[in-house]
C-alpha cells in the first residue's frame, strides 16, 4: 500500500516531504529513493521506540530525517514542505481538522498531500466481512506476536472516522482541492489533497 501512496504522491528529484505518523520509517524510505540525494525527507511521529526503530532501519539513506512530534502542531514554517504523506495516522488524531490545517500551512503553494487509512464501507455485507477479518484473523495475529491493543482499537476506531465524503468536506474547509478514492470495496481509501496555489 506504500506504493500506491508514493504513486499518488509522485515526489521528484531533491523536493522536501514530510511523513506523518511514520512509524517504523516505510514510507518516508520510499519517499527518500525518489527525491534522491538531493532531496529531503522528514520522518514524524510521536513515539520514540518506532522513531528508534526507524534510524536504525535506515542508516544508510542519509536523506531522511527522524523527528518527534504531533500531526496537530507540526514544528515546522509555513510552506517548508513539497508534500505530506500519512498513512494509517489520521484516525488516531484528536482533532482532525486541526491536522489537515497544519498539513495545509506546512505546504508550499501547490503542494500535495496523500493520506491511507481504513473505512468502514457502505455496503453492509462488506463492513461485516471486515469486522470478522479483523476479530478472527488480524488481532489474533497481532496477539500472538505480542502487539494485540495496537490492533484491538481499529474497530472502535473505523466507528468514528469520517467517511470519505466527510473527508473530502473537511479538506476543502482546510484549504485544499480534494478527493477521495475509495480502495477494496470501501475498506481502505486515499484521500488526495492539492494546495491551492494562494499566487
Amino acid at each position: 500500500m506504500e506504493k500506491m501512496v508514493r504513486s499518488f504522491a509522485q515526489p521528484r528529484i531533491g523536493e522536501q516531504w514530510l511523513d506523518l505518523c511514520c512509524g517504523s520509517g516505510d514510507m518516508a524510505a520510499l519517499l527518500a529513493g525518489r527525491v534522491g540525494i538531493s532531496g529531503r525527507v522528514v520522518g514524524l511521529d510521536l513515539s520514540t521506540s518506532m522513531l528508534a526503530i526507524a534510524r536504525q532501519k535506515y542508516l544508510s539513506q542519509p536523506n531522511l530525517v527522524w523527528q518527534e512530534g504531533t500531526a496537530l502542531e507540526l514544528p515546522y514554517g509555513d510552506g517548508t514542505f513539497a508534500g505530506v504523506t500519512m498513512t494509517y495516522g489520521l484516525r488516531n488524531v484528536g482533532d482532525i481538522p486541526r491536522a489537515l490545517s497544519e498539513i495545509y500551512r506546512a505546504l508550499q503553494p501547490s503542494g500535495r498531500a496523500v493520506i491511507l487509512d481504513f473505512h468502514r464501507p457502505d455496503d453492509r455485507w462488506l463492513a461485516q466481512f471486515q469486522e470478522l477479518y479483523l476479530e478472527r484473523v488480524v488481532v489474533p495475529i497481532a496477539e500472538w506476536w505480542q502487539r494485540g491493543d495496537e490492533y484491538r482499537y481499529i474497530m472502535p476506531s473505523l466507528a468514528r472516522f469520517p467517511n470519505g465524503r466527510e473527508q473530502e468536506r473537511l479538506s476543502r474547509e482546510a484549504g485544499f482541492q480534494s478527493r477521495h478514492y475509495p480502495i477494496a470495496g470501501g475498506m481502505m481509501g486515499i484521500l488526495l489533497l492539492h494546495r491551492k496555489n494562494d499566487g
